[in-house]
C-alpha cells in the first residue's frame, strides 16, 4: 500500500512538474518591442514598420517599433542585449552594429557573437554612391582623378560614425588612395538634407533614401556598391566594373533576440518572419525601399555573423578607422 501510494505521489509530482514547464500562455500574449538603432525615416526603420504591421496581424499582438539611434546603431542593439530573454524585446539590426562597430568602438557594451540569439536574416540594402549635381565628376574614375588632384577638398556625408555608409567610403578611399573629409550625421535624413543642399559633395547610402533624390534630380548617381547592376537603375555601373576591383558594400538586416531566449520562441518568430517575407505586399514594399531578399534561419544567420565579424574586423584594421 505504501509502495503504491508512493508511486502515485511520484507520478502526480512528475505530471505537475511537466505541466509547470509549459508556457502559461501562448506566445505572444502582450505587445512585442522591435528596437531599431536608427532614427525614424531611415531604411532600417521603414523595413521595421512594414514587418511590425505584418507580424501584428499574423500573431495577434502589437509590435511596437522603438527607435534608439546612436553609436552607429549600437545603442539600440546594446539595449536589446541587456533585455530579458523572454521573447518580448528583439532588434532589427543592420550589419554594422554586429560586425563592424565592435572593431571600431572602444566599447559597444556587448559581444555580438555571445550576447544574442540570431533569429532570421531578411534583406540586403545595397548602397549607391551619389553626389551633388554640381560635383565636377560623373563616374568613379572621374571622382578618383578629381580627388587625387584636390586632396582633402571633397567632403562626404555618412549616416554616422561606424555605419556602412562610413566604412564603405573609407574602403573606397583606401583602395583608391584618396584623401576625403568625413562629415558624420545622425541618420540618413540629415546627411541627405545636407548633401542635397550642397554642403557636402558625395555619400554612400541605401537606395531607399538615394533613389527619390536621384529621380527628383537633386542628386546624381555615380555607381552602385553591388556585385551586379541594380534592376531599378540599369544604366548605373557598379563600382567594381568602374575600376575598383572586388568592391561591394551591401549591408544586411536581420532580427536578433537577447541570448537565452527560448529556442521555441526564436523558431516561432523565424517562421512568422519567413511568412511575412513571402507576402507579395511585403515584397512590393521592400522593392520600393530598394531592399533585396537575403533569407536565412537561426543557424545560417549565426554562421554569417561569425564570418562577417571576422571579415570586417580585417577591413577595419587595414583601414585604420577608429571611432571614439
Amino acid at each position: 500500500m505504501k509502495s503504491a501510494l508512493r508511486s502515485l505521489c511520484l507520478a502526480l509530482f512528475a505530471a505537475t512538474t511537466a505541466a509547470g514547464a509549459q508556457p502559461q500562455a501562448a506566445y505572444p500574449d502582450r505587445p512585442v518591442k522591435l528596437v531599431v538603432g536608427f532614427p525614424a525615416g531611415q531604411a532600417t526603420d521603414l523595413v521595421a514598420r512594414v514587418l511590425a504591421e505584418k507580424l501584428a496581424k499574423s500573431m495577434g499582438q502589437p509590435f511596437i517599433v522603438e527607435n534608439k539611434p546612436g553609436q552607429g546603431a549600437s545603442l539600440g542593439v546594446g539595449s536589446v542585449a541587456k533585455s530579458a530573454p523572454d521573447g518580448y524585446t528583439m532588434a532589427l539590426t543592420a550589419a554594422a552594429a554586429m560586425v563592424t562597430n565592435p572593431h571600431l568602438y572602444k566599447n559597444v557594451g556587448y559581444d555580438p557573437l555571445r550576447d544574442f540569439a540570431p533569429c532570421a536574416m531578411l534583406l540586403e540594402l545595397p548602397l549607391a554612391l551619389v553626389a551633388h549635381p554640381s560635383a565636377p565628376f560623373n563616374t568613379v574614375p572621374e571622382l578618383i582623378a578629381y580627388a587625387k588632384a584636390h586632396p582633402d577638398k571633397l567632403s562626404y556625408a555618412s549616416s554616422g560614425n561606424g555605419t556602412m555608409s562610413h566604412l564603405a567610403m573609407e574602403r573606397l578611399k583606401r583602395q583608391s588612395g584618396l584623401a576625403l573629409v568625413h562629415v558624420p550625421y545622425q541618420g540618413s535624413v540629415r546627411s541627405m538634407t545636407d548633401l542635397v543642399a550642397g554642403n557636402v559633395a558625395l555619400a554612400f547610402d541605401t537606395l531607399a533614401v538615394t533613389v527619390p533624390q536621384i529621380e527628383a534630380r537633386k542628386l546624381k548617381p555615380i555607381a552602385v556598391a553591388t556585385t551586379q547592376r541594380v534592376p531599378s537603375m540599369p544604366n548605373v555601373p557598379t563600382i567594381a566594373e568602374s575600376g575598383v576591383a572586388d568592391f561591394t558594400a551591401s549591408p544586411w538586416l536581420g532580427v536578433v533576440f537577447p541570448a537565452g531566449t527560448p529556442k521555441a520562441i526564436v523558431n516561432r518568430m523565424h517562421a512568422e518572419l519567413m511568412k511575412a517575407m513571402d507576402d507579395p505586399a511585403v515584397q512590393k514594399s521592400m522593392q520600393i525601399l530598394g531592399a533585396q531578399p537575403r533569407l536565412a534561419g537561426p543557424q545560417e544567420f549565426e554562421q554569417v555573423l561569425r564570418a562577417d565579424h571576422a571579415k570586417w574586423g580585417r577591413i577595419v584594421a587595414e583601414s585604420g578607422a577608429r571611432v571614439d
